[in-house]
């Protein structure tokens, strides 16, 4: 007798992936509504985050590893993009 798992399997991703959705959605609220720019930053990151938890779990669920590399140069720039935000606001404290 061959048990079919696939069904079964799908069920936790489309959970997995229900819960990064409304986790990017709150992400975005945040970034929209930020009272300052630090908190804005903070969200926008955590939104690339969020992306990438996306496409891990596509990449699970499907076995396409080809998307690995779009979530490592998201990672990359998300990573860049922080680091120059915190030299910004470290030479923009010096100068005030």
């Amino acid at each position: 007798m061959i048990l079919n798992f696939a069904g079964w399997l799908m069920n936790p991703f489309n959970i997995i992936s229900a819960m990064l959705v409304v986790a990017l959605m709150l992400a975005f609220v945040r970034l929209v509504r930020g009272p300052s720019l630090p908190d804005r930053v903070v969200a926008l990151d955590l939104i690339t985050l969020e992306v990438m938890g996306l496409i891990s779990v596509f990449i699970v669920a499907t076995n396409q590893p080809l998307f690995l590399d779009a979530a490592i140069v998201l990672a990359i720039i998300s990573f860049v993009g922080t680091v120059a935000f915190a030299r910004y606001l470290e030479r923009r404290g010096q100068y005030e």
